[in-house]
């Protein structure tokens, strides 16, 4: 009798181990609809119906996001978040971004992007040819994670790093002053990246540096003579019969290394302008907050 109450509570537990988590339920339908959608291309499904199934199971996904991360409420962003997947179509180029839910209230305001570590970690792992390391830790010090995590078809560029108390609570936190862009120079529009770890989210606040970072001339000279200079190869380039390629490299160094030089002039002087306690008071308190303070 006591040997089949055993065998009975090893079935049971056996069972209880083996069921599948919330987390990898999700995994489980998001990557059975992106083979779906792949089947459905190759087949020459007409596009409506791609989107029209896929919109159903984005929906499915977010509700499960939803549960899994339970309410959200940081100050200053919407309580309701929506799914930040923008496509299940692996051929889209906005494909691939982190499982998480996306909290804003339109374009241009401040957005609040949350995930598990959990499911950070497995897309860390997922996309190898991202070249990301897969501490979330490490990746979150990196900008090439903000471009590929929330960035769609943007990259994001760093002007400086931004030095954060880590709040009460939180694991980790870091902060950036930078810009989104598709090309290489000066990007005017400076928004404040913050990455926070508590428990077990990971939250990435993207907002509108206040007040607006100052433009100098010192830093604007130093790009203006470097896409001088890359523009005197380009010409080289275009007037060639051959399209002389050691011009073209040289267009490429002018402008990697003039974009360097004047991320440089920009940080040493930002840090001595009177703005910059204020954009280091707004990482502070962006942080604080996503860290329930």
């Amino acid at each position: 009798m006591m040997r089949l109450l055993w065998m009975s509570a090893l079935v049971l537990w056996a069972g209880a181990a083996s069921a599948a988590s919330p987390e990898q339920d999700y995994i489980a339908l998001r990557d059975k609809a992106i083979a779906r959608t792949a089947a459905m291309e190759r087949a020459k499904t007409p596009i409506e119906q791609i989107d029209a199934e896929n919109e159903k199971t984005l929906a499915d996904l977010e509700k499960r996001l939803g549960d899994m991360l339970g309410p959200i409420a940081v100050k200053g962003f919407p309580q309701k978040g929506k799914i930040a997947l923008e496509t299940l179509n692996a051929s889209d180029i906005d494909f691939g971004m982190l499982d998480g839910l996306r909290y804003f209230s339109d374009h241009d305001s401040p957005s609040l992007t949350v995930s598990t570590r959990g499911l950070t970690t497995r897309w860390l792992r997922s996309y190898p040819n991202l070249r990301l390391p897969v501490r979330i830790e490490d990746a979150l010090k990196l900008d090439k994670f903000y471009a590929d995590a929330i960035g769609s078809d943007v990259t994001f560029s760093k002007t400086l790093d931004l030095a954060l108390e880590t709040p009460g609570g939180a694991d980790l936190a870091v902060a950036r002053l930078g810009g989104w862009t598709q090309d290489v120079g000066p990007i005017y529009d400076q928004r404040i990246i913050v990455g926070v770890v508590v428990g077990d989210r990971v939250l990435i606040a993207d907002a509108p540096a206040v007040p607006a970072v100052p433009r100098f001339s010192e830093c604007d000279a130093v790009w203006a003579a470097a896409n001088a200079e890359a523009e005197k190869h380009r010409t080289v380039y275009f007037d060639s019969k051959l399209q002389n390629q050691r011009a073209y490299a040289a267009v490429n160094v002018a402008w990697n290394k003039g974009n360097a030089d004047y991320l440089a002039c920009m940080a040493r002087n930002l840090r001595a302008d009177p703005s910059f306690p204020a954009l280091l008071a707004q990482a502070q308190s962006l942080a604080d907050r996503m860290a329930g303070r």
